[in-house]
């Protein structure tokens, strides 16, 4: 049978490219995730850190009408010099500042304020008119960023112009190092996911590993392996059920096609035997002309007998590797077997048994009818064989709403429980209570079977020693708008037999 084995290191390689692929893709997922997160968290910290200054800037523009009061028709700061928070406070304020009049005269104003420039009367004037101050950001002359708050401030029925800067290059800055540090981190925590994963790949795929090394050392001694389930109930245990399973299928065929060899070749070499002794005993022994003739006849049976084997090997081999196709079309099967049953009524007469046939007319249905005839020609021939002078055999065909029914009954010695669950196996015979002239090749029944599962049906065969047998068979029908009764026919038919009886369904 040769050895079916993977080509080495191919199964390797291809698992090593998978665990790199895997190993790839988790790195890749973890990168966008990560560096999702950072860009998420260097914008998250922006907003954080522009809110703080706002409200710092809120904090600061209320403690301005508390610490900058009117005093002898001018703005002065007023507070406890003594008091060092106070001071601290009013020194804050007064860092980057600008105060002026309602016509943009500088009252006051800061270095840092001086850094940013002066603003102009047109922005002065607007600013007092707003009903709320606003927030502006600028740049001092070395490109330093500030939140500005302006608006108006009015004591003593006069309006003034303040405006109050915030350094937020600090806070900037702040951010860009917090980046910048986990963009520079982000390499170093990828490599260490991509350890992680080389080693979390090599686990998940150790499964497939031991089924690629599995299948690379199947061959015809060892079909019985089997490899146990990991235990994790996903795909790599379905996976290894698929493998067992495919293993089992291919014990059970190789275990056939053995079997098959074996049966095939006794099968032949018998009536290749018989012819080979009726010639070396015409050879050496006859000594005329009708010794010699009934030599040959003799060979020429045993040489058709040889002839019935292979046609029938070969029309199943081609049945079972789908070279023989089905061409099923609408017929009236009652028809036909009125056709195939008129054959079988001479010997039938010539041996004493009643053969009779019970179908609807027409009973129409679509099937293949040449292997329909083939499979009811077989089930004929087996019931015609076995049954004896002054038996009968019943043929009945009837269309039901979604199927066709084909039953041959016969009421010759049956067969004994423990052969019904083989007889539809390739050369399987039942020896006992059967003469040894009517034993066939034991490949009739594999055919019959062979035509049914084509169909789609199913067989029930009924049958018990001394009692008959009965072959029903169920061929199913769609789509076919036919009338589904069957005139002349009982209501039910079956020929079970009373008493110790066994069936078998196919």
């Amino acid at each position: 049978m040769g050895k079916w084995t993977a080509k080495p290191g191919l199964a390797g390689r291809a698992l090593r490219a998978l665990r790199i692929r895997l190993t790839a893709s988790f790195v890749l997922l973890f990168a966008l995730v990560l560096v999702s997160v950072g860009l998420a968290f260097r914008e998250t910290l922006g907003v954080v850190l522009s809110e703080q200054s706002e409200r710092l800037l809120d904090r600061e523009w209320a403690a301005v009408p508390g610490l900058l009061k009117m005093q002898r028709g001018e703005l002065v700061w007023a507070y406890d010099a003594e008091n060092a928070e106070e001071v601290f406070a009013v020194e804050r304020l007064r860092r980057v500042l600008l105060l002026t009049d309602a016509q943009g005269n500088v009252l006051e104003m800061s270095s840092g304020y001086a850094a940013l420039g002066e603003e102009k009367p047109e922005l002065i004037r607007k600013a007092i008119r707003a009903p709320q101050p606003v927030t502006v950001e600028r740049q001092d002359a070395r490109g330093r960023p500030y939140l500005v708050r302006m608006g108006g401030l009015r004591d003593s029925g006069k309006e003034f112009f303040l405006a109050i800067g915030l350094p937020v290059e600090d806070m900037m800055h702040a951010r860009s190092r917090l980046s910048r540090v986990y963009f520079l981190v982000l390499p170093v925590m990828l490599l260490g996911i991509a350890v992680v994963g080389w080693f979390a790949a090599g686990g998940a795929l150790s499964p497939l590993r031991r089924v690629a090394e599995a299948a690379q050392t199947v061959s015809v001694g060892n079909l019985g392996l089997r490899l146990p389930l990991h235990g994790g109930g996903d795909e790599l245990d379905q996976l290894i059920e698929t493998f067992n399973s495919m293993m089992e299928r291919l014990e059970l065929h190789f275990k056939q096609i053995r079997q098959f060899s074996i049966d095939a070749s006794h099968e032949l070499r018998t009536p290749i035997t018989a012819v080979r002794g009726q010639l070396e005993v015409a050879l050496f022994t006859a000594e005329t002309k009708d010794q010699y003739r009934d030599a040959i006849v003799t060979a020429l049976e045993d040489v058709d007998r040889l002839g019935q084997i292979v046609k029938s090997l070969l029309l199943l081999a081609q049945a079972e590797s789908g070279q023989l196709a089905l061409r099923e079309k609408l017929v009236d099967v009652s028809g036909a077997v009125a056709e195939l049953a008129d054959q079988f009524r001479l010997a039938a007469v010539d041996k004493g048994i009643e053969l009779t046939l019970e179908a609807s007319e027409p009973c129409m249905a679509v099937v293949d009818r040449t292997q329909v005839e083939r499979m009811l020609f077989h089930l004929l021939s087996n019931a015609m064989k076995y049954t004896q002078p002054g038996g009968a055999v019943k043929v009945q065909v009837k269309r039901e709403a979604s199927a066709l029914r084909l039953c041959v009954s016969d009421n010759g010695p049956g067969i004994p429980g423990a052969h019904l669950p083989h007889i539809f196996e390739r050369f399987y015979r039942i020896r006992e209570g059967r003469p040894g002239n009517e034993q066939g090749a034991g490949l009739g029944l594999a055919f019959v079977a062979w035509v049914v599962r084509a169909h789609g049906g199913t067989i029930h065969v009924t049958s018990a020693p001394g009692e008959g047998s009965s072959f029903d068979i169920s061929l199913p029908q769609k789509g076919v708008d036919v009338p589904a009764h069957a005139e002349g026919l009982p209501a039910t038919f079956s020929s079970a037999q009373d008493g110790d009886s066994s069936r078998l369904e196919f």
